[in-house]
């Protein structure tokens, strides 16, 4: 039996997922939970290990969050931040439902708003 050369989670690749499932762009509104106060973010881009987003508030690197977006609620840590934006690491992953989830949402919504226009 011949050996696949495509890497598959069941090789014990911690990064196998990340490889299949790169990041994706969505836009979706979004709220950002830290320290008792709620931030209203856009989400920018998501994979199954972090986020980015818009967020004009200033959070330190290293501050837990959770960030809740229709369905999804995952708590992370920011990685880093710059010029409004925000990098998220998720505590864990999101599955390919969860990342399909989303990206449903953001292809829908593009789809109300060109029906408004």
């Amino acid at each position: 039996m011949m050996a696949s050369s495509v890497p598959t989670p069941e090789d014990g690749d911690p990064y196998a997922d990340r490889r299949v499932y790169p990041r994706v762009s969505v836009a979706l509104p979004a709220f950002l939970q830290a320290g008792g106060e709620r931030h209203f973010v856009q989400l920018l881009d998501v994979s199954p290990g972090g986020a980015k987003l818009n967020c004009a508030t200033s959070l330190s690197v290293g501050t837990s969050v959770t960030l809740d977006c229709g369905t999804l609620g995952r708590s992370a840590v920011v990685r880093w931040q710059n010029d409004g934006l925000l990098g998220l690491c998720f505590d864990s992953e999101l599955d390919a439902r969860e990342v399909s989830a989303l990206i449903d949402r953001s292809t829908a919504l593009a789809a109300w708003r060109k029906t408004r226009e």
